[in-house]
């Protein structure tokens, strides 16, 4: 497995965090202002510069910048404009050799919690969903029109990552609810994420393989990655405990996925890509700035997960 972390493109003390411990590839958020234009290859290579001179080499974007996939995802008036925009940066991620970009299709209400300072070990803080909690927004959409909605992003990106040789790996729903609200949702089991990878074949199409989520599905980990093998393009490394609505994210040594049996199956499995730690505790003597993804919680779960890799090999 390729060992990496997630950095946005402004500079903070979780890149250094990252060099520190050893990770030398970059899962990178690009700017989302008004001063980065996507479709000007300089802009793009300024941010890449930042990271390669600072030591940290670029291989997977996350997320596909919302600016472009909100439309495609909705079907909305702008979706044709964004596509154009998605197409025109795997060129230009090809010029930079970034060969994956992590997307999702959960329209208009993306990755979602209902809480963020639940207690866990030591009264470190970490994020939960709890569906009585949460508060629908005004938005709806239907699964019909998702599943139209990604074909036709689908049918017309994939030809050109094939061309520039582009990994799109798709991210499940995350919760995997069937709806919130009004709002729909598809990628919600391991057999909607099989029919997306058969809309459209193609070796450029795969998944993320988000532990946590496919957990929460109630899939069995240990049957859905040797089922996916040969479509997981990039890992996200997290633990958790309860179902689908209502759970609580944990230490990574302390959630219900046992962690270490999980990176020997991948080893098992001959898959060998991108793997990073995800939502983590915040830790003591930090505030709640950005839950999940605060800076002292990533030490604890690299070095558990550097530790974890070299005891799987």
């Amino acid at each position: 497995m390729i060992l990496t972390d997630y950095l946005t493109s402004n500079k903070t003390r979780i890149w250094d965090f990252a060099k520190q411990c050893g990770v030398k590839n970059g899962v990178i958020r690009l700017p989302e202002d008004e001063g980065f234009d996507i479709t000007d290859f300089s802009h793009w290579q300024t941010v890449h510069k930042n990271f390669t001179d600072f030591g940290i080499k670029p291989i997977i974007i996350e997320p596909m910048p919302n600016c472009l996939h909100d439309h495609i995802k909705a079907g909305d008036e702008h979706r044709d404009e964004a596509i154009e925009k998605v197409i025109k940066s795997l060129e230009f991620m090809d010029k930079l050799d970034i060969r994956c970009i992590c997307f999702n299709f959960m329209a208009y209400v993306g990755w979602t919690r209902t809480e963020n300072n639940i207690l866990e070990r030591g009264n470190a803080y970490v994020t939960g969903f709890n569906l009585e909690n949460y508060i629908p927004t005004n938005f709806k959409i239907t699964k019909e029109q998702l599943w139209d909605n990604y074909k036709y992003f689908i049918d017309a990106v994939v030809p050109y990552a094939e061309k520039y040789n582009i990994n799109l790996a798709l991210h499940p729903d995350d919760p995997p609810l069937e709806r919130l609200g009004n709002v729909e949702r598809i990628m919600i089991s391991a057999d909607n994420i099989e029919k997306a990878m058969n809309i459209h074949k193609s070796k450029n199409l795969g998944i993320t393989m988000c532990q946590a989520t496919f957990k929460m599905m109630g899939e069995d980990l240990y049957q859905v990655i040797p089922r996916f093998k040969d479509k997981i393009m990039f890992v996200h490394f997290r633990n958790v405990v309860g179902n689908k609505t209502n759970f609580r994210e944990t230490f990574h040594d302390n959630g219900d996925i046992e962690m270490g049996k999980l990176l020997k199956l991948y080893n098992k499995c001959g898959i060998n890509v991108p793997i990073r730690v995800d939502h983590v505790p915040t830790m003591a003597g930090e505030k709640i700035e950005n839950a999940g993804y605060d800076a002292l919680g990533r030490l604890y779960a690299i070095g558990y997960l550097k530790g974890l890799m070299e005891g799987a090999l």
